[in-house]
């Protein structure tokens, strides 16, 4: 089963949880070799979620988010094995409200065109900041 958005009921809970403060947004991504539009555009997926970056990145500037972390994923040590991601990065966004405001924004709406065509799999986790710790456990 593969994840392209978010539900109803998900966008929901996600609201209700209005605390004061940044929100991290963990997100893992999957792209489709060649992307789906549905207007039968040709390009990879990489070529259509670099759009949507373009796109993206100028609205959640403007609504004073940023990239906060970037990786590359290597290997998977635990979990499952065929799970795989091309892109891992976390936004970072000044509180819950912003996020919210971002994917009703009509600038940004343009660019999840090209998300929904070149992702065939992902994962959106919202995190709580906390300061580094000296240790795994805090």
């Amino acid at each position: 089963m593969s994840h392209t958005s978010f539900t109803k009921e998900g966008f929901a809970a996600f609201r209700a949880n209005d605390r004061p403060g940044p929100i991290h947004m963990l997100n893992l991504v999957r792209l489709r070799a060649r992307a789906e539009y549905p207007d039968g555009r040709e390009a990879t997926g990489a070529e259509a979620y670099a759009a949507y970056g373009e796109g993206s990145q100028k609205v959640l500037e403007r609504l004073g988010g940023r990239i906060v972390w970037r990786g590359q994923m290597e290997q998977m040590l635990i979990g499952p094995s065929d799970e795989q991601w091309d892109l891992c990065f976390i936004a970072e966004y000044p509180g819950p409200d912003v996020f919210a405001q971002m994917i009703k924004d009509p600038e940004y709406r343009e660019a999840m065109v090209h998300r929904q065509a070149g992702v065939v799999d992902s994962r959106l986790i919202r995190m709580m900041p906390l300061p580094a710790g000296v240790n795994f456990g805090g």
